[in-house]
């Protein structure tokens, strides 16, 4: 069931009116959402949340042992194998085929055979997300940031909770699971702003994301050597926009979908193609992904407290590891140990001359070459995340260098969602909320009226199939 669905616009419906009937009653309302989320995910298949479950269970029986045990040991021993419990699973059934075939090139010219038949694993929808969060709530518990113990059941709604699973964001507990004893409110402002966020997603997915896709991004990269380099070039910029568009599309709506419960989510996108450097771009990009990088991996390997060449070790870990929880495939950690070694570059960089003044009569000079220079970078860089292998991105490399000229095979609607794309990443962010507050101030009937017009004419009008939201095989 896709957030962008007419589907899952009937369920939403259906599951707001119930949770608001009963929003009174604690464990009603929260029943109320364990059923939808269940009732959700088993859209895709329901089999996965029997992993859920049996996680969320080994986390909350260990979380249990550390809050009554005194033993210093006990604890770190239980919150170990929480941790590596939950990672266990996803190593399971994301990377033992990956494993597997490495082993294979690995140890097949000692002359030591591995299996070479697939596992054949169903890869449960989301469980990266779902790994993450599960992960970051044990922590927390043994940090003593979560003094409340909660139960069971809000432990499992808390990871299973249907706007936030499939695809993120990575929300924290402060969020979502200290909130449960809230009872909720909604003012008719703040339902508008949830509808809002959604109808903005919808744009951002079908309008635009989906055109670039289907129109250029997916031909493209499908045949390189059918395409000129001017056109491969074109298809590379259109990937970076389609993937944003695409991924915080989804963060839109499960902001809005969330909202609509009386939750608020954290932001998980800030214009990232506005960044001046790549530090800047991983504090705009995925931010939930890059905070929990930061918070749960990069500052207990000592961050940038130890030694400086330690320091960098730690910041191509953390890099290397955030890009291979992208996929089962080892040209993400190449990914993202590209990243990190353009990171440790300009960390070095500036412990020698130090950072640039952010004021002064070259400030903006200097600004504007880091953005063309950082937007380069992640363009060129997404092309080994694109393509399906090494290989292929090879090709695609050769092929966008080759010096090739045309740009025949780019439509006028490409270029137009390009050009919205561009124009509407620059517009500033005050302009976004003042349409925010004119939807407000609609009369609740004509909200509705136009988000449905939204999610279902859209579509329509760019005559384009809807697709799958991108991070969906993450």
């Amino acid at each position: 069931m896709y957030f962008h669905s007419l589907q899952f616009a009937f369920f939403l419906t259906v599951v707001f009116a119930l949770y608001w009937a009963v929003h009174q009653h604690k464990w009603a309302r929260l029943g109320v959402l364990m059923v939808a989320s269940v009732i959700f995910y088993s859209m895709w298949t329901p089999l996965p949340l029997l992993l859920f479950v049996a996680a969320t269970g080994i986390n909350h029986l260990c979380i249990k042992g550390f809050r009554r045990s005194q033993s210093p040991r006990v604890r770190k021993t239980l919150v170990t194998v929480a941790i590596v419990s939950t990672l266990g699973a996803l190593c399971t059934f994301k990377y033992a085929d990956m494993f597997r075939e490495t082993l294979v090139v690995l140890l097949a010219p000692l002359g030591i055979h591995v299996r070479t038949e697939p596992f054949g694993l169903l890869l449960p929808v989301g469980l990266s997300f779902f790994t993450f969060q599960a992960i970051s709530y044990v922590v927390d518990c043994y940090r003593g940031l979560i003094q409340k113990e909660h139960t069971y059941f809000e432990h499992l709604l808390y990871l299973l909770f249907f706007p936030h699973l499939v695809a993120g964001p990575i929300v924290r507990p402060s969020h979502l699971i200290e909130r449960f004893d809230d009872t909720p409110s909604l003012t008719a402002e703040e339902g508008g702003r949830g509808m809002y966020r959604i109808a903005v997603g919808m744009v951002k997915k079908l309008v635009i994301a989906d055109v670039l896709g289907s129109g250029l991004v997916d031909p493209v990269f499908g045949s390189p050597e059918a395409y000129t380099s001017a056109e491969c070039l074109v298809a590379a910029v259109a990937y970076s926009f389609e993937l944003y568009f695409d991924f915080s599309a989804y963060s839109d709506i499960a902001i809005g979908t969330a909202a609509l419960f009386g939750f608020k989510f954290e932001e998980n996108f800030n214009r990232p193609y506005l960044a001046t450097n790549l530090f800047d771009f991983w504090s705009r990009w995925h931010i939930s992904l890059s905070t929990w990088l930061r918070d749960y991996l990069y500052r207990p390997l000592g961050g940038n407290r130890v030694s400086k060449p330690r320091a960098l070790l730690n910041l191509m870990i953390t890099m290397g590891l955030g890009g291979l929880w992208h996929g089962a495939d080892w040209r993400f950690a190449i990914w993202g140990l590209a990243h990190g070694a353009m990171e440790a570059v300009i960390r070095v960089w500036w412990w020698v001359t130090g950072k640039p003044p952010k004021e002064g009569p070259m400030a903006k000079v200097r600004a504007g070459l880091g953005l063309v220079a950082t937007f380069t970078v992640v363009v060129l860089t997404r092309v080994v995340f694109r393509s399906p292998t090494l290989a292929h991105a090879g090709e695609m490399y050769a092929r966008m260098f080759e010096g090739s000229s045309g740009l025949a095979n780019v439509s006028t609607l490409v270029w137009t969602m390009l050009a919205v794309a561009a124009v509407s990443h620059v517009t500033p962010l005050s302009l976004f909320h003042k349409t925010g507050e004119l939807f407000v101030r609609m009369p609740v009937p004509v909200r509705a009226v136009v988000l449905v017009l939204v999610g279902l004419g859209v579509r329509h009008l760019t005559s384009v199939e809807a697709r799958p939201y991108v991070y969906f095989q993450f």
